[in-house]
């Protein structure tokens, strides 16, 4: 009799008789311990009394709606996935909606280039140096076609209603002043510019021919950064303002393409960028949202933003891990709690990370190529298996659970150190509430409450994080 009292004492979900048999909710945990991962725990059931810290929701107060959660499919990324020997083992992990995997339902692509190019860099329009091309005749996405292109394919065959977000680290070298994918400026110049909004239309409508329907765009990744040793590209504020304005929206406008324009898409610290681009009124009837890095700066900017402008959408678009820190709980932690529920607390409706695989030499990248060189993936992928990093727990505490068309419900947290959370409810009437403990030391002890009752949670270890489904 004794044993059997212990044992029950230890189950952390607390079983009471309900008259309800269904009134519970699924529990899935990942420990910083790495003892338990996305882990199908006993169910919570409803309780009379409840003890230790109080995590409520209400449903009565919806905020943002989802778009969805993902990572960034770059060259390399896709190089890596599609000459696996398990490539459609991986995809189906990643993209499927299945017991075990992970739910990927909204990508980054960049648009040709990055630091992350298994092979040389390149545009959709490279043309010999020191020629012009405004009728864009040399335009192709041929390039694309090698791997990029068939892993989409592979990915939406699997998940027909994944989201893609596009990106150029650079336009074609020929339309900046310097004449090279590295660094350097736009030419500012009229017909220049309208040219580049062609570009835009000629890829969205190029993927379209294969099938593959282009979500949102960014118009330049990290804007406000110039380097010498990969594709960078600066475009100041004004110059993004007039090209969506005297550009790109209105021609959008005219070949009826409903691809949504996102601004900035550089780091919290510089929201200024933003604002200045959409104060413009006939620039901002074009824009859908700003997206959002979260290298430097407070990770409430977004929400700060959101205060002042309601009607403009917050996207995350990329954070990465790396080799600086391989430290699972520590990574687990912070993604939790600053990306996926810090990210969406302050409105964000989707949050992506940088590259969604790469192999055990943080590639494949092709030689002198700068920028990143210990980023890590979501998964790491070598010779014929592939590692699912911290990354992918952290994220699929979401991904696989909070579909498109969500909406987040108001909840509460307990403080920076003790307890976050974000909850949300899917189309098909699902609840979904995620729980994270930042604490290094303390296990928590606490209970939902949500639809005046109550759900009882027993020490939920450190560093870790739990995700309950009804």
């Amino acid at each position: 009799m004794k044993s059997t009292i212990v044992l029950v004492a230890l189950i952390s979900c607390i079983f009471f008789n309900i008259a309800n048999g269904n009134d519970e909710y699924q529990v899935y945990l990942t420990t910083g311990d790495q003892s338990k991962k996305l882990s199908h725990e006993a169910p919570c059931r409803v309780t009379s009394s409840h003890n230790g810290y109080s995590v409520w929701v209400d449903r009565r107060k919806r905020r943002q709606t989802i778009d969805g959660f993902g990572a960034a499919l770059t060259n390399s990324a896709a190089y890596v996935i599609y000459h696996s020997p398990v490539r459609q083992q991986i995809l189906q992990d990643l993209f499927g909606n299945g017991d075990n995997d992970l739910g990927v339902s909204y990508i980054r692509l960049p648009m040709g280039c990055s630091d992350l190019n298994a092979v040389q860099p390149y545009t959709y329009n490279d043309i010999p140096n020191g020629q012009t091309d405004f009728s864009l005749n040399q335009f192709s996405i041929d390039k694309d076609r090698a791997f990029v292109i068939p892993v989409i394919k592979e990915a939406l065959s699997i998940n027909p209603t994944l989201k893609i977000m596009a990106t150029p680290w650079s336009a074609p070298a020929w339309m900046k002043n310097n004449r090279n994918l590295n660094g350097g400026d736009f030419v500012d110049s009229w017909n220049y510019w309208q040219t580049y909004a062609q570009y835009f239309v000629k890829f969205i409508e190029a993927y379209k021919a294969e099938g593959i329907t282009i979500e949102s765009l960014t118009l330049q990744n990290e804007p406000l950064l110039s380097r010498n040793d990969y594709p960078t590209m600066k475009m100041s504020a004004g110059q993004q303002q007039a090209f969506i304005r005297d550009h790109l929206g209105p021609l959008f406008r005219q070949r009826n393409i409903h691809t949504k324009i996102l601004v900035f898409d550089h780091n919290w610290s510089d929201s200024w960028y933003p604002e200045q681009v959409i104060s413009d009124g006939n620039t901002k009837q074009y824009v859908s949202g700003v997206a959002w890095h979260g290298y430097s700066g407070r990770h409430d900017a977004p929400g700060v933003f959101h205060g002042k402008l309601s009607d403009v959408g917050m996207y995350f678009s990329e954070i990465s891990g790396g080799s600086w820190d391989t430290n699972f709980a520590s990574i687990l932690t912070w993604d939790t709690r600053i990306i996926f529920i810090g990210q969406t607390r302050n409105w964000a409706k989707s949050v992506l990370l940088w590259n969604i695989a790469l192999d055990q030499n943080h590639g494949p990248k092709v030689a002198n190529l700068g920028g990143c060189n210990d980023c890590r993936g979501v998964i790491t992928v070598q010779n014929n298996y592939y590692n699912k990093n911290a990354e992918y727990y952290a994220l699929a505490h979401m991904s696989k659970f909070v579909k498109p068309g969500a909406v987040r419900l108001e909840s509460n947290y307990v403080s920076w150190d003790d307890l976050r959370t974000a909850a949300f409810v899917n189309t098909d009437g699902t609840t979904v509430i995620v729980v994270s403990n930042p604490n290094s030391s303390k296990s928590a002890t606490f209970s939902l409450d949500i639809d005046a009752k109550h759900y009882q949670y027993n020490n939920l270890p450190p560093q870790s994080v739990v995700t309950f489904v009804k």
